[in-house]
């Protein structure tokens, strides 16, 4: 990670639990790296590697933090510091993370009307600092540093989320996509998701908890881009929250269970159906088919304080 000079952010990032090494270096630039070459307009980047142990930080709440403490609009400066090397940037050893670093930062332009320019991409190269860079801050704490002291108090006191996993032991972990839309509020793009033209008879259930969240019998095509419903299988299902993000009035969906996020609700749906449209993401679900002619293929849904035994309107709109 890359957010000017290296030494707060070393500290920074050093103090989040879950986070067991960081070193400060030089990556992706051109030739040989030292500071004078770096200083010299080599190319490279001053940045901090960061080892953590995935069991108690996920990388979407290390991206997070990161954010707090960088200028994510301001190109090739950071507090005082100016020049290339300053720049901010992440960096992934691991292609599995490039999904949920590129859905983390289009996150973080939802959040900022100027354009986000924080570099991204493989990390081709990186070369260690010279020793006395190392823990700078720590060797000398009476030393300014362009991130602020309380957020060094901010990163030791922070509460890190870990990868979640599902409930149901037989399904796998979140996907990048699925985390970064139920944890992050993150959107998929439009016609792109699984059950956007997905109309077989079932339940559609939040991928992070299992909770009943929609039915077959009110999902509908409104050409959105999106799935979208008509109802919740049950009034208690969701919770709503106002979302003023972009300029915009919008009302955000989120299960009541697991307070992940879905998507939004809209009030352009069919009038015959009560005239909303939850537009859900739908790397927030996963469906549970049932035969329409077996009774008793339906998902038990007694455990669900939240679930009904058969939604209200069973004409699909």
């Amino acid at each position: 990670m890359a957010g000017g000079c290296f030494w707060g952010v070393q500290k920074y990032l050093s103090l989040i639990a879950g986070v067991a090494e960081t070193q400060a270096g030089y990556a992706n630039g051109s030739g040989a790296a030292s500071y004078e070459r770096v200083c010299a307009d080599s190319g490279h980047v001053e940045t901090v590697r960061v080892s953590y142990d995935p069991a108690v930080l996920s990388l979407g709440f290390l991206l997070d933090m990161f954010y707090r403490v960088i200028d994510p609009t301001s190109l090739n400066r950071q507090g005082e510091d100016s020049g290339i090397q300053y720049r901010t940037g992440i960096y992934w050893t691991d292609p599995a993370d490039a999904t949920l670093v590129e859905l983390s930062l289009s996150a973080l332009q939802r959040r900022n009307k100027a354009p986000v320019v924080v570099e991204s991409g493989p990390l081709r190269d990186f070369t260690p600092a010279e020793d006395y860079h190392q823990d700078y801050l720590d060797k000398h704490p009476g030393r300014a540093c362009h991130i602020p002291l309380a957020a060094f108090d901010a990163a030791a006191n922070a509460e890190p989320t870990p990868v979640p996993v599902l409930e149901n032991p037989d399904q796998p972990e979140l996907t990048p996509l699925q985390y970064a839309v139920v944890r992050q509020g993150a959107t998929e793009q439009p016609f792109t998701g699984e059950y956007d033209q997905h109309f077989e008879h079932g339940v559609y259930v939040d991928v992070a908890t299992g909770q009943p969240l929609f039915s077959s019998e009110d999902k509908y095509d409104s050409g959105c881009g999106w799935p979208a419903f008509s109802k919740p299988i049950s009034p208690d299902a969701l919770q709503e929250r106002e979302d003023h993000a972009f300029g915009l009035n919008r009302t955000e969906v989120r299960s009541s269970q697991g307070d992940s996020h879905l998507g939004h609700v809209f009030p352009d749906g069919p009038p015959e159906a009560g005239g909303l449209r939850y537009c859900i993401n739908s790397a927030a679900l996963r469906f549970i088919p049932t035969d329409p002619t077996d009774p008793s293929d339906t998902p038990d849904l007694t455990d669900n304080p939240n679930a009904t035994d058969k939604p209200d309107n069973p004409a699909e709109p």
